[in-house]
């Protein structure tokens, strides 16, 4: 072990120096700390043993000349001093001294303290190689963990539609990471919970596909999109004879179509209560009947479940059976909304812009701060969806570098639109003293909303807050009261 000995009394600096000689060491003598400093830093000594006193720079003072230069980890300096200094010895250990000798030297004490340095300094070189092999190997894991996790990435955009929601915080590869186990194991039925637009159907098909894709087939059903009279048939099919005006040969269902496959049905409150059974049927037996049919059929199809909805809320409510939740909820995602979210804001909207940028063959290519600011202080109600056509008007309408708060006036218009229902929200609504005709406001209102949507009633139905087949008994109701 190299070892710099500086002391200005030459006859014990050359006694401890052909000591530390003899133990195997290999010490450089010095008499002047300033001549010290210079010799060190161009050389590599991991231990310093030094006098506390000396000309032009005392021990103490070389010892906090060597703690500024970078190479200073990597030394253990030792002071040693007489009875009357020890008070600066010690605030010698205090600004980074190994330890401190008292004089005269104690050669086996000195001997001691100089192997328990030399194995000191060998733990730290092995410490060293340890590190830059862990550094280096981390390095190499990291740089094939990002080539890996953009190989994946554009597999699972290819089939998922992934690059519709991006994935970018913790909470989102945690997700992720949740479809791969679930994807595994295909026994296992899923319940995703999530408010509008925050990519439920989209999580559902990275479930299916997985990794690396499947030929299985995914079908979808919008449960809100049918009555109750017609989810059965769609659902589970049904045999010749079974509808008026249904086909000769009966029809297959979703399920049979998905056999082998997986069958998403989003917005799963809205099946009536009396089919529930039926699918649970389904799912724990592998089995169903079609509508008019005697005949069980078997079935591999995996279901996997979406809803907007509090779905423990629906149960305690009696709207949703208790057996038909527990056994959903074997594997269960949520994704929280876009406002829990702030990480994913303007990555999300950079990859939107670049997306339509590229699309529309327009220019924009950043966002700008003020831009940055007006999206992460909006609430987002409607998600990702929102989020996404939010951009996607602002490149259609403008051409330009950079986004800029001009530039997303829909984020003010739909803040108004929020606002406007806030103010006229039935806590300001003042209702009349004697009675008020309820059916009749809903029946104007519904007439009023299907006249702005031109008799569109799916549009209708978004644009009232309300499912397909709410609308549609509201429909029967005045249809009915109108025929009496």
């Amino acid at each position: 072990m190299n070892i710099l000995l500086v002391d200005d009394d030459r006859h014990g600096r050359s006694s401890v120096a052909d000591f530390l000689n003899q133990l195997g060491h290999h010490v450089v003598e010095c008499d002047d700390g300033r001549e010290a400093l210079e010799i060190y830093k161009s050389g590599e000594f991991p231990m310093v043993l030094t006098d506390i006193k000396m000309p032009h720079l005392s021990g103490v003072e070389l010892l906090k000349a060597i703690s500024k230069l970078p190479k200073y980890s990597e030394t253990d300096v030792v002071i040693y001093t007489g009875h009357g200094e020890l008070e600066t010895a010690i605030s010698a250990l205090r600004s980074g001294a190994y330890d401190y000798l008292l004089k005269p030297l104690n050669v086996e004490e000195l001997a001691v303290l100089t192997e328990r340095i030399a194995e000191h300094q060998a733990l730290r070189r092995e410490n060293k190689k340890l590190t830059e092999h862990f550094d280096s190997e981390l390095e190499t894991a990291t740089k094939e963990s990002r080539e890996e996790t953009q190989r994946l990435r554009k597999l699972m955009a290819k089939y998922t539609g992934l690059d519709s929601i991006g994935i970018f915080s913790d909470q989102m590869k945690l997700i992720v990471r949740q479809t791969q186990m679930y994807h595994v194991d295909r026994s296992i039925p899923v319940i995703i919970q999530g408010e509008t637009g925050t990519g439920k159907e989209v999580i559902a098909r990275l479930i299916h596909f997985g990794e690396t894709g499947t030929a299985t087939n995914f079908v979808d059903i919008n449960c809100a999109a049918l009555t109750p009279s017609l989810f059965e048939s769609e659902l589970f099919g049904y045999e010749a004879g079974s509808y008026t005006g249904g086909l000769s040969k009966g029809q297959q269902g979703k399920i049979d179509i998905a056999k082998g496959g997986t069958l998403f049905l989003d917005e799963i409150t809205e099946i009536p209560l009396e089919l529930q059974g039926k699918l649970l049927r389904v799912i724990q037996e592998k089995e169903f009947y079609r509508v008019g049919g005697l005949k069980k059929i078997q079935t591999d199809v995996r279901l996997i479940c979406a809803t907007n909805s509090n779905l423990e809320k629906q149960v305690t409510d009696g709207k949703f059976r208790k057996d038909l939740y527990y056994r959903l909820k074997v594997g269960h995602i949520i994704i929280p909304p876009l406002r829990e979210r702030m990480d994913d804001i303007i990555k999300l909207a950079q990859m939107f812009l670049e997306q339509f940028s590229k699309q529309k063959k327009k220019n924009f290519r950043s966002i700008s701060k003020n831009a940055q600011q007006e999206l992460l202080t909006y609430s987002w109600p409607g998600n990702v969806r929102e989020l996404k056509n939010i951009i996607e008007w602002a490149v259609f309408m403008y051409d330009d570098i950079e986004i800029k708060p001009h530039h997303l006036k829909l984020i003010k218009n739909n803040q108004k639109s929020v606002e406007t229902y806030q103010t006229n929200n039935a806590d300001n609504f003042s209702l009349p003293t004697k009675s008020f005709p309820l059916n009749q406001f809903v029946d104007e209102v519904i007439e009023e909303a299907l006249e702005k949507h031109q008799g569109n009633k799916a549009k209708t139905a978004r644009y009232l807050g309300i499912s397909r087949r709410s609308l549609y008994s509201h429909l029967e109701r005045m249809a009915k009261h109108e025929r009496e």
